[in-house]
């Protein structure tokens, strides 16, 4: 009985080492990937194959799933996505996330996850860039057609919603097939 539970211990130890030696590999002949939700980000893949392995995107996914919206994260682009965090959709009232999933909000669910979506690629630079241009603050048209704004809080950018909520950049430039991702702390609203 020891033995057999040592042989399963051993080959399961070998097989963690297969694995990580693996993604090792693969992470050394693509360059620019990030680790987001402890999950390599490759610059290869497009933005949701890439959101479905973050542990911290789950919300998200299942959130762009219900929204039916895979399909266009998946097309060409480029698309800017500001990706809110798990712990983000956390952060509003209690049932917020599970109204929106329902089927019959699928329009509002929609038109949040559109707010965070920018048509054309933005990396942080371009972002600050056009902060710098405006003053101090640039304001951004997503693709649900409302208007959000971006300004620097020290070294980070952030993003005002229209509520005047404010969200804070926290991974920056993570580079995908058909654009960029920027992870977010905070749910930006469009007014509803």
């Amino acid at each position: 009985m020891k033995t057999k539970n040592l042989i399963s211990s051993l080959m399961l130890a070998i097989a963690l080492v297969f694995s990580t030696t693996v993604m090792a590999q693969n992470m050394k002949k693509e360059k620019g990937i990030k680790m987001v939700g402890e999950a390599p980000m490759y610059p290869s893949k497009d933005i949701v194959s890439n959101a479905v392995n973050s542990k911290d995107h789950t919300t998200l996914v299942a959130a762009v799933k219900a929204a039916g919206l895979v399909e266009t994260l998946q097309g060409d682009g480029p698309f800017t996505v500001f990706a809110p965090t798990n712990a983000a959709f956390e952060k509003l009232p209690e049932g917020t996330v599970a109204t929106l999933l329902k089927p019959e909000n699928k329009s509002k669910l929609q038109s949040v996850l559109t707010y965070h979506v920018l048509a054309g690629k933005y990396s942080a630079k371009d972002i600050m860039k056009a902060i710098k241009k405006g003053d101090g603050k640039a304001m951004f048209k997503t693709v649900n057609g409302a208007k959000l704004w971006a300004m620097m809080d020290g070294d980070a950018v952030v993003l005002k919603d229209s509520a005047g909520n404010m969200s804070k950049v926290t991974i920056a430039d993570v580079n995908q097939s058909n654009g960029v991702i920027h992870v977010v702390d905070t749910v930006v609203l469009p007014g509803m």
